[in-house]
C-alpha cells in the first residue's frame, strides 16, 4: 500500500538518485571532484560546435556576430544506438540532447535502484525535465528550408541556372535530410518522451520551459506529482546541449555575455556570463516511501518556493521583490527559519545586475531571520557553480541542485572560484552571506541538520527557491561518491616474478583503453584493496591520480621488482616478507597546526568528520566553535586573515585543534583495523596518545586539550619564546652552563633558558622568556650555531608556563581516567605511563613544565619492539625526527598528512607505505 501525503502536511521529498553529464566529466563523481577542486572547465569554443573565425567579432554591435569565443562544453560521449533500439540511420535526425538524456536517465535510475526497480510499479514512474523549447537540430532543419532564399539570391547575381542549382545542392548537403524521425527528433518534449519510451515508464512524461529556471519548474511539477499521489517515483532535472551559434547570438545581443571571456559570479571583475551545456537529473520519492523501501537518501527537499515578478520591469530584468516571494514561500513550506541555512547555491550568472538583484532578494529574506535580528552576520556560504561550467541555461538549476545535494551528502562546503575581491555592491560584510572561495568541511553541532538552498530565475520573471536538508533518518544512508583526488592500488603475489608480471599486464590493459583508464584506475583500486593480504610474500602499493599515471608507475615498478624492497617519493612502495616489529602511533604537539588541516579527509570520510562535529557541540567560554578557527570562513582582508592565523596559533585553540585533527585520522585508522602496539606523543600530543590508549574518552580529551591551553596562556604573563638549534644536546647544554655562570646581565638571562625539547641527535629546542631567548640566540650566533625562532604562542616546558601546573592538576582531578589498553610512552620519563589514574593525572599536569625527552622516548619504544612509527595528526614533523633518531637502524616513519599534498592524497601515500610494510589492515 503506497502512502499518500496529507494536504495540510506536505511530505518531505527524498532525493534517492543522482546522475550528471556536465563539462569536464561524464558522471557525477567527476563532477563533484571538479567542484571541490575548483576546476575551471571554461575553454575556447571547440570546432565541433562552430568556428570562431566564422562568427567571432570583438565588437558587440557587429551584425550576426558574437563577441564571445569561450564557453563550457561536454566531453565526447560514446553512444551505442543499437543498445537503445535506435536505428543508426535515424541518429542524424535526432537531437543530441534526446540521446544524451537517455544515458543520464538510465544512470539516475540505476543509482536509485540498487537493482530493486524491477520490482517497482513503472506505471507510476514519471519523467519531468526542464528543457527550453528550441533544440539545436531545429535550427539545422530550418536552415535546410532556406533553399528558395539561396536560389533567389544566386539568380539575382545573374548566375546560370545550372550553377544556381549546383550551389544550392552543395549548401543543402551540409544539412540532414528530412526523414520520418526528424519531426520527433527536433522536439524538446521528446527528450522526456524518449526516456519514458526506452525505460518503459508509465507515469507523466513532459518537459517544462521557464528559460534558465526550467529545471526548477520541472522539479516543482515533479514534487507536486508526488504530493498529489499521482506518481511514486519522478525523474526530474534539466537538459541543455544547445551551445550553437544561435544561442551565442541570443545572449550576445541581449547582451549578457562576458566581454573578458570569463564567468566570475559575485566578483568585482564580473562582466557577464559564459554559456555552458549539460544534463543533470535526480530521482525523487516521498520520504516516507523511501524509508519504507529502504532506499538510500542523498538529501531531503523540504520546500519548493515559486513566484513571478509581476509588473513594473522588463520581462528579462530580475526583480528582488519577486525573488524574495519565492524564498519566503520555500521556507514557509520547509517549516524553518533561513537563519538555519548555511549554504546557498545561487543562480549567480556573473552579470552585474543579475548578481546584485539576486543578493538583494536573498538579503531581504535572510535579514528577517532570528540570527540576523540578533545582530549576527555572514553565517551562510554563498556560491555559484557557473564560474566553473558556465551558465547551462535549462540545465543551470540541475547543476546547482546536484552541487547542493552532494554538499549535504558529503557534508562539505564547496568553493566558488574566480573571486579575488567581491563586488562592492554586494555589501557582504553587512549581509548574512560570505563567499565560499575554498572547500571546507561542513561541521555542525546537534542543534539542527545541515540545510542548503538553491535559487534559479528565468526570463519572464520566473523565480524558484529550493529548501534542502541533510537526511538524518533511519533509512540506509547513500553510499559516498568518493571522487578521490588520488587512488591507492595494491597488488600482492607469491613471488617477485608473479608480481612484476601482474604489474605489466595491468599497465598494458590501461594503455589499451586510454578513454577508460581513469575508470579502470578506480576499479583496480577497489579490487586491490579488497584483495589485500598483509601476509602475502610480495606486496606492491601505488598512488596515482590518473589511469595513464598508474600505467607508467606499474611499468617502472615491474622493471625494479627483484626481491629487494623499495619506495619512491611519488608513491610506489614494494615490500617483501612478513612485517617487521610492532606498529606505534605518534601524535604531534603544538606548532604542527595550520589552517584547514584535516579538511580534505573530513570532507571525504564521515568517520573523520564526526570528531569535528563532536567538538562543535562543545562550545568554549568565548562561544566560538573549534571548526571556525581551524576552517575559518574565507575573507578578503589581509588583516582579518592574519588575525585568523594568529588565533589558530594561540595555545588555547592550537592544542584542541591539533588534537581533533589527530582524532579524525585516528578514527580512520580504527575503521581499517590498524592497531598500534604502543603510542606516544610530543608535548601536547601525549594527551591524544592517552586517548588513543583508552585512558581518556573523546569528550574528556577535547576538554583537557582546551583547558591545558587556557591555563598555559593564563600562566604566561611573561612574554615567552622558543628557538630551535641544530646541534647536539650536550654541546648546547655546555654552552648554556658557561653563559649562565658569570655575573653579567646576559648571564642572568641565559640562566632562565632551558633545553625544553630534545627532538633529535642534532636538534634541540630552547625555551624561556623572550628577552632571554634573544640573548641566547645572539650567543649562539657568536659560536656559529644557527637558531630558528619557532612560531609558537609562548615558552612551553619552561618556567614561563609552570604556574599552570597546579590549576591544571586541580582540573584533572575531576576528569575520568581509565586504565590504558596499550603502553603510553611519556615525554618526561621516556617510559610507559604507570597504571594508576592519580599517577597519570600527576604526570600529565607536571608535563607542561618538564622537558620533552623525545629522543629517549623513541629509543625506548624501539627497544620494546616498535619498528613502524605512524604520525597521526597534522604535518610530518615527528616523522622527520624519528628518521633522524633511528638513522641507520631498520624502521619506518610514516606521516599521514603533509602540507605539500592534498590531505586525501597524503593519506593514500601513508597507507601505501603501510601496505608495502605488511601492516594488518582491512583496506
Amino acid at each position: 500500500m503506497t502512502s499518500r501525503p496529507s494536504p495540510s502536511r506536505p511530505s518531505p521529498i527524498a532525493v534517492v538518485g543522482v546522475s550528471t553529464l556536465f563539462p569536464g566529466s561524464l558522471e557525477t563523481t567527476g563532477y563533484w571532484r571538479d567542484i571541490l577542486a575548483g576546476t575551471d572547465r571554461i575553454t575556447d569554443v571547440p570546432p565541433g560546435h562552430w568556428l570562431i573565425e566564422d562568427y567571432y567579432d570583438p565588437d558587440p554591435k557587429a551584425p550576426d556576430k558574437t563577441y564571445a569565443r569561450r564557453g563550457a562544453f561536454l566531453p565526447e560521449v560514446a553512444f551505442d544506438p543499437m543498445a537503445w533500439g535506435i536505428p543508426p540511420s535515424t541518429v542524424p535526425a535526432t537531437d543530441t540532447c534526446q540521446l544524451l538524456a537517455l544515458i543520464v536517465a538510465q544512470r539516475v535510475l540505476e543509482d536509485a535502484a540498487r537493482g530493486q526497480f524491477k520490482y517497482e510499479d513503472r506505471e507510476r514512474m514519471s519523467v519531468i525535465l526542464g528543457v527550453t523549447s528550441a533544440q539545436e537540430l531545429l535550427g539545422s532543419m530550418n536552415s535546410r528550408l532556406q533553399r528558395p532564399v539561396w536560389t533567389k539570391a544566386l539568380r539575382d547575381m545573374g548566375l546560370p541556372e545550372d550553377e544556381v542549382q549546383e550551389a544550392c545542392a552543395r549548401i543543402e548537403s551540409h544539412y540532414c535530410e528530412w526523414q520520418e524521425a526528424t519531426f520527433p527528433g527536433v522536439l524538446g518534449n521528446v527528450v522526456a518522451g524518449r526516456i519514458a519510451n526506452k525505460l518503459d515508464l508509465g507515469g507523466t512524461n513532459c518537459v517544462t520551459d521557464a528559460a534558465c529556471a526550467s529545471t526548477f519548474s520541472a522539479l516543482s511539477m515533479g514534487v507536486n506529482e508526488l504530493l498529489a499521489g499521482t506518481s511514486d517515483v519522478v525523474i526530474c532535472g534539466g537538459a541543455d546541449t544547445m551551445n550553437d551559434i544561435f544561442m551565442y547570438l541570443c545572449f550576445s545581443k541581449t547582451p549578457a555575455l562576458s566581454k573578458s571571456g570569463d564567468c566570475r559570479p559575485f566578483s568585482d571583475q564580473a562582466d557577464g556570463t559564459m554559456l555552458g551545456e549539460g544534463i543533470g537529473m535526480v530521482a525523487l520519492k516521498r520520504l516516507e516511501d523511501a524509508e519504507r523501501d529502504g532506499d538510500r537518501v542523498y538529501a531531503v527537499i523540504r520546500g519548493v518556493g515559486t513566484s513571478s515578478d509581476g509588473g513594473g520591469t522588463a520581462v528579462y530584468a530580475p526583480k528582488p521583490s519577486g525573488q524574495a516571494k519565492a524564498l519566503r514561500r520555500a521556507y514557509e513550506l520547509a517549516g524553518y527559519d533561513p537563519g538555519t541555512v548555511e549554504l546557498v547555491e545561487a543562480h549567480g550568472t556573473g552579470t552585474i545586475a543579475g548578481d546584485a538583484a539576486e543578493l538583494e532578494g536573498l538579503r531581504t529574506v535572510f535579514l528577517e531571520a532570528g540570527r540576523a535580528q540578533q545582530g549576527e552576520r555572514q553565517w551562510c556560504a554563498l556560491g555559484s557553480v557557473k564560474g566553473q561550467i558556465g551558465h547551462c541555461k535549462a540545465a543551470a538549476g540541475a547543476a546547482g541542485l546536484v552541487k547542493a545535494v552532494l554538499a549535504l551528502h558529503h557534508k562539505a562546503l564547496p568553493p566558488t572560484i574566480k573571486v579575488e575581491r567581491p563586488s562592492p555592491v554586494l555589501d557582504l560584510e553587512r549581509s548574512p552571506f560570505y563567499l565560499a572561495t575554498r572547500a571546507r568541511p561542513w561541521i555542525r553541532d546537534d542543534a539542527h541538520p545541515r540545510r542548503a538552498s538553491v535559487s534559479s530565475f528565468g526570463f519572464g520573471g520566473s523565480n524558484f527557491h529550493i529548501a534542502l536538508e541533510e537526511y538524518t533518518g533511519a533509512a540506509a544512508p547513500a553510499l559516498k561518491r568518493k571522487g578521490y583526488p588520488a587512488e591507492l592500488v595494491v597488488l600482492t603475489a607469491e613471488s617477485a616474478d608473479a608480481l612484476a608480471s601482474d604489474a605489466r599486464a595491468l599497465a598494458t590493459e590501461l594503455r589499451a583503453t586510454p578513454e577508460d583508464a581513469d575508470a579502470l584506475l578506480a576499479f583496480l583500486a577497489h579490487d586491490g584493496q579488497r584483495r589485500y593480504r598483509a601476509d602475502a610474500p610480495h606486496r606492491l602499493a601505488l598512488v596515482a591520480e590518473r589511469g595513464d599515471e598508474l600505467a607508467t608507475k606499474l611499468e617502472k615498478a615491474a622493471a625494479k621488482i627483484a626481491g629487494a624492497p623499495f619506495e619512491t617519493p611519488d608513491g610506489v612502495c614494494y615490500g617483501v616478507g612478513p612485517a617487521e616489529g610492532d606498529v606505534a602511533f605518534l601524535f604531534p604537539g603544538q606548532g604542527s597546526q595550520y589552517r584547514d588541516m584535516g579538511a580534505a579527509v573530513a570532507m571525504t570520510w564521515d568517520e573523520a568528520r564526526e570528531a569535528w562535529d563532536a567538538a562543535a557541540s562543545m562550545r568554549f567560554e568565548d562561544g566560538l566553535p573549534l571548526h571556525e578557527v581551524v576552517f575559518p570562513r574565507p575573507v578578503f582582508d589581509p588583516e582579518v586573515e592574519a588575525a585568523q592565523e594568529a588565533r589558530l596559533r594561540a595555545t588555547e585553540w592550537a592544542q584542541p585543534a591539533i588534537g581533533v585533527t589527530s582524532l579524525s585520522l585516528l578514527a580512520l585508522l580504527k575503521k581499517i583495523g590498524l592497531e598500534p602496539a604502543a603510542v606516544g606523543g610530543h608535548s601536547f600530543g601525549e594527551i591524544t596518545a592517552l586517548h588513543a590508549a583508552g585512558a581518556l574518552d573523546r569528550e574528556a580529551m577535547i576538554r583537557v586539550a582546551r583547558r591545558r591551553g587556557e591555563l598555559m596562556t593564563e600562566a604566561a604573563k611573561t612574554p615567552g619564546a622558543m628557538t630551535a638549534v641544530s646541534a647536539p644536546a650536550e654541546e648546547v647544554r655546555a654552552h648554556l652552563a658557561t653563559w649562565s655562570t658569570d655575573r653579567t646581565a646576559e648571564a642572568a638571562l641565559a640562566a632562565k633558558v632551558v633545553l625544553a625539547n630534545h627532538n633529535g641527535p642534532k636538534q634541540i629546542v630552547l625555551s624561556g622568556p623572550t628577552d632571554a631567548i634573544e640573548a641566547v640566540e645572539a650567543k649562539l650566533a657568536s659560536v656559529k650555531l644557527r637558531a630558528t625562532r619557532l612560531p609558537v604562542a609562548t615558552a612551553f616546558h619552561s618556567s614561563v608556563v609552570s604556574a599552570s601546573t597546579q590549576p591544571f592538576a586541580q582540573f584533572l582531578s575531576d576528569v575520568p581516567v581509565a586504565a590504558t589498553a596499550i603502553p603510553v610512552y611519556g615525554n618526561t620519563h621516556a617510559a610507559p605511563y604507570p597504571s594508576g589514574a592519580d599517577e597519570v593525572r600527576a604526570i600529565v599536569a607536571q608535563q607542561i613544565a618538564e622537558p620533552v625527552r623525545f629522543v629517549e622516548m623513541i629509543e625506548a619504544m624501539y627497544a620494546r619492539g616498535a619498528r613502524t612509527f605512524v604520525e597521526v595528526g597534522p604535518g610530518a614533523v615527528l616523522t622527520g625526527l624519528v628518521g633522524r633518531i633511528l638513522a641507520g637502524q631498520p624502521h619506518r616513519a610514516i606521516a599521514l598528512d603533509q602540507k605539500s599534498r592534498d590531505g586525501v592524497t597524503s593519506l593514500m601515500h601513508g597507507l601505501a607505505r603501510l601496505a608495502a610494510a605488511g601492516a594488518t589492515m582491512n583496506l
